[in-house]
């Protein structure tokens, strides 16, 4: 059975290799790349141990070190399926939605012509290309002088010019023999009305050769030279080899560069692309003259996982980003996705590159919109959200949104982020004081502060009778405990930033030794003071007795970091439970209300270690009950009126 032309490339096109040999082997975690498409696996083939299996996603081959096995796709299932040529290439267009096409005795002759009209291509790029450097070309080679392309670079894009007249490449190809249906077929010339020769599509402009992933001549674009010309940018007409809505200007080199680590990079039209190019960003592409479709996504997702989408700041660059995102949500997959960058209003890449430089680019780019913020953007600007009704309204259409995600894991996260960003933008401003990030520089300690059990916060006074204890039982035996801070105290956030800047004291390196004089030079000595000098924290079993064993003391220190820790992700798990009540409703939200409560609880026991029993205070803090009793005991002892107070030995 013949295959028509170009049946196997778009096969090969749309199917990734390594999720054709992934069916059949357990990919090396550590030798893999998979954000490059360089994959190992131990040999399907042959018996080993060691990853000697080498897929290249990008080229679409694969090779064995040990057996030296070798193929593409098409190879690889037919090796392991144990079919024939044709029962492979079935297996694979049904994985890539293709229809096989009936038998086609005249697949050869059509084989040919598609042959021949590259061939006419091939011999037009060279017309243009001469054009250019004639006389007549002044006036085009400034203006590409002036767009900063010199001939090096005329040269690397086959840069070219269709003359001004209505025949010229007419009368150039049919003189040299040429069969003028063959110029026909393969758009570079119209048919006349009225009777006479048929004439050039292409004529007074610059022209840009387009070739497939092949490298075969296939259209061209052109630009006008007569300002008054009615389209500034004119493309072939569809042929038998161009197919506008699968082909992407310039992505074979695109897809090169981006497999030696180049970003890829979609951009507005072909001058975009050639400026990207020339300033180094060699993986580039442009969509021709529409937007982007479902064929060309998918290869610019087997080019790269997370291509950036380069857009204009006006109005159109905006409706095209809106529409890819509606086009790529359905398709998104774990470390899938798109970003976007949006150019200054007024300006093209090839202007950015102009006033800002490389650089600058080079920013934007890293600093590229993730796909879940910009459907985020696009939503809550889309409507006011003044009302209750409003962001009703907005959580519906955010909704309706994620929900045509068809991976669930990717779903379920792309809910959470939008979440996140919904709460950021609603909720009303944190207190100063609830994030250490958000602490004023130095701190505010307990000397600092109101009373520890009369502070207005219960949360807050919960959290800082807990870290007091925590960096008391630190500060108490900081020689024996100084690998246990460390380890604890990983990723832990505090509510007060003395606290904070006391316990990184504490894990720093030499601490082990005296770590007092550190926390003197940075002024923190008194606050460390007033911690053990408080008379809850010396009553407390974390520094009773003085000559606990230090077994003792970490289980305790340990019991207080999981005690808070369990309780800041009670908080997180109500609050987010009571978020989603209102957004994503279901049987789940109670579930999680009930696992935030079985933390806290299960926490809350281990913290204990014994029977003892505790209470609430007023300050909403949890407190020992017997503890309770000794401090009021303490209190009652104190003699304020000669300003006696307890310090640290």
């Amino acid at each position: 059975m013949s295959l028509p032309p170009g049946f196997l490339d778009e096969l090969r096109t749309r199917l990734s290799i390594a999720d054709v040999v992934g069916r059949k082997v357990m990919w090396d975690a550590r030798k893999s790349n998979q954000a490059k498409g360089d994959m190992w696996a131990p040999c399907p083939f042959h018996q080993e141990k060691t990853a000697s299996f080498h897929v290249d996603d990008k080229k679409g081959f694969y090779y064995c070190f040990g057996c030296h096995a070798k193929g593409d796709a098409i190879t690889f299932v037919r090796e392991t399926e144990n079919v024939d040529f044709i029962e492979a290439v079935r297996i694979l267009a049904g994985e890539a939605g293709m229809q096989m096409p009936e038998r086609d005795p005249q697949a050869q002759q059509k084989a040919d012509r598609l042959g021949q009209l590259a061939e006419v291509m091939e011999q037009a790029v060279r017309f243009y290309r001469l054009e250019l450097r004639k006389a007549a070309g002044a006036e085009a080679r400034d203006y590409l002088k002036g767009r900063r392309l010199d001939e090096d670079a005329l040269d690397r894009w086959e840069i070219g010019l269709a003359p001004p007249g209505w025949q010229g490449l007419w009368d150039h190809l049919t003189g040299k023999g040429v069969d003028g249906q063959l110029l026909l077929d393969a758009g570079l010339a119209k048919p006349s009305t009225t009777g006479k020769a048929p004439y050039d599509t292409f004529r007074h402009r610059i022209m840009f050769p387009i070739r497939d992933a092949r490298g075969r001549a296939i259209a061209f674009g052109g630009r006008a030279m007569d300002p008054g010309e009615s389209a500034k940018y004119l493309n072939s007409p569809e042929t038998e080899l161009f197919d506008k809505g699968r082909t992407l200007y310039n992505l074979g080199p695109a897809r090169e560069a981006a497999g030696k680590g180049a970003p890829l990079i979609v951009a507005e039209g072909y001058m975009d692309v050639i400026a990207l190019g020339e300033a180094g960003f060699a993986g580039a592409v442009a969509p021709l003259g529409t937007a982007i479709t479902e064929t060309q996504l998918a290869f610019l997702w087997r080019v790269a996982p997370v291509p950036i989408v380069m857009l204009d700041g006006d109005a159109a660059g905006q409706r095209a980003a809106h529409r890819l995102i509606d086009l790529a949500l359905p398709h998104l997959l774990p470390g899938r996705s798109l970003q976007f960058v949006t150019l200054p209003a007024g300006l093209d890449p090839d202007d950015f590159l102009k006033e800002r430089g490389k650089q600058a680019l080079s920013a934007l780019l890293e600093k590229a919109t993730p796909l879940h913020e910009m459907l985020w953007t696009r939503e809550r600007d889309a409507a006011p959200a003044d009302t209750p009704e409003q962001r009703a309204d907005l959580d519906s259409r955010l909704a309706a949104a994620t929900g045509r995600i068809n991976d669930r894991t990717v779903q379920g996260h792309y809910r959470d982020a939008i979440k996140q960003l919904r709460w950021a933008h609603f909720a009303p401003p944190r207190r100063d004081n609830w994030s250490r990030k958000g602490a004023a520089p130095g701190g505010a300690t307990s000397s600092a502060k109101t009373s520890l059990l009369g502070a207005a916060d219960s949360v807050i006074a919960f959290d800082l009778v807990r870290e007091k204890l925590i960096v008391a039982g630190f500060l108490a035996r900081y020689q024996e405990l100084a690998d246990a801070l460390r380890r604890g105290l990983d990723g832990f956030e505090f509510v007060d930033d003395g606290h904070a800047r006391i316990a990184d004291v504490l894990a720093g390196e030499g601490a082990e030794t005296d770590p007092w004089e550190q926390l003197r030079a940075l002024g923190l000595a008194d606050d460390a003071e007033a911690i053990l000098a408080n008379p809850y924290i010396r009553i407390h079993s974390i520094l009773r007795p003085a000559d606990r064993p230090i077994g003792e003391v970490r289980d305790l220190v340990a019991a207080e970091l999981a005690l808070l820790d369990a309780d800041r992700r009670h908080r997180q798990g109500v609050q987010e439970a009571e978020e989603d009540i209102l957004e994503w409703s279901g049987e789940d939200i109670t579930w999680r209300i009930i696992q935030a409560n079985d933390v806290l609880m299960s926490a809350t026991a281990g913290s204990a270690g014994d029977d003892r029993s505790f209470e609430t205070a007023e300050s909403g803090a949890l407190m020992d009950r017997q503890e309770r009793r000794d401090l009021h005991d303490l209190l009652e002892r104190i003699d304020y009126s000669k300003g006696r107070s307890l310090r640290r030995p």
